[in-house]
């Protein structure tokens, strides 16, 4: 899907993003971020809980040893 930018900087949805995230006249949207510097274009008037999933899972868990010992050598780092 494409959408073209004004010169007010305005831009309409498709009409499948719209039915896709089940927008209507007067919904409220966020845009937000993310880590990769992806944009996501979330409808505010859903509740949190149909966020799940969005984001990519980690890699694997990380232990508080193994997130205190990254502390302790960015700190390291950032003293030299």
């Amino acid at each position: 899907m494409l959408a073209t930018l004004t010169a007010k900087g305005q831009v309409t949805i498709p009409k499948q993003a719209r039915d896709a995230l089940q927008l209507n006249v007067g919904d409220r949207i966020e845009f937000v971020f993310g880590d990769d510097g992806r944009l996501f274009l979330l409808p505010v008037t859903r509740s949190v809980k149909s966020l799940k999933g969005m984001l990519p899972k980690p890699k694997k868990a990380v232990s508080l040893e193994e997130m205190d010992q990254a502390i302790a050598t960015g700190a390291a780092r950032d003293r030299t």
